[in-house]
């Protein structure tokens, strides 16, 4: 990845905690619970889990800066919704917990020299990522977690239209 494609990835990366507010106001509350399939996780799983994969984020950025070469571990996001039970977390709190370890990982990032970039480590489900994947992967986290959310807004106005 060149330094100007970077730059815009740390800039979208830095704008998606405005950005999932602003998605959020597009969805009443009340169909938060909604689960259109069985297989489908409702919006206040998606929240929960957008900010348990944010604390897994905050920790790789940091691996990728202070112990490059190192290995760590994937999870498994179904059983994590089930045992952690996400339906009796708190939404505002998974809020505010993305909120700032976002923050704090876009101001991290913002100045890194860019041999930086290219340091590596080993993911357990991934194989070896560069600092960039790791960079391309969670500025497209959120996005791709809004449109699962209006997909499931979606279905939730047809199965309330008829």
């Amino acid at each position: 990845m060149n330094a100007e494609v970077r730059k815009q990835k740390i800039e979208s990366y830095g704008k998606a905690f405005d950005l999932l507010v602003s998605a959020l106001r597009e969805f009443p509350q009340g169909m938060w619970q909604y689960r259109p399939a069985a297989e489908r996780w409702t919006i206040h799983e998606i929240i929960v889990h957008i900010a348990d994969s944010e604390a897994n984020s905050y920790l790789r950025c940091r691996r990728f800066i202070a112990e490059p070469g190192s290995a760590i571990l994937g999870y498994d996001e179904e059983k994590w919704a089930r045992a952690l039970d996400y339906h009796a977390q708190s939404v505002r709190d998974a809020l505010e917990l993305f909120k700032w370890l976002r923050r704090k990982s876009t101001i991290l990032i913002q100045n890194q020299p860019d041999a930086v970039w290219a340091n590596t480590i080993f993911h357990s489900e991934n194989g070896i990522m560069t600092m960039d994947d790791w960079l391309d992967v969670y500025e497209r986290h959120i996005p791709e977690h809004i449109e699962q959310m209006q997909a499931n807004y979606r279905d939730w106005r047809e199965q309330n239209s008829r």
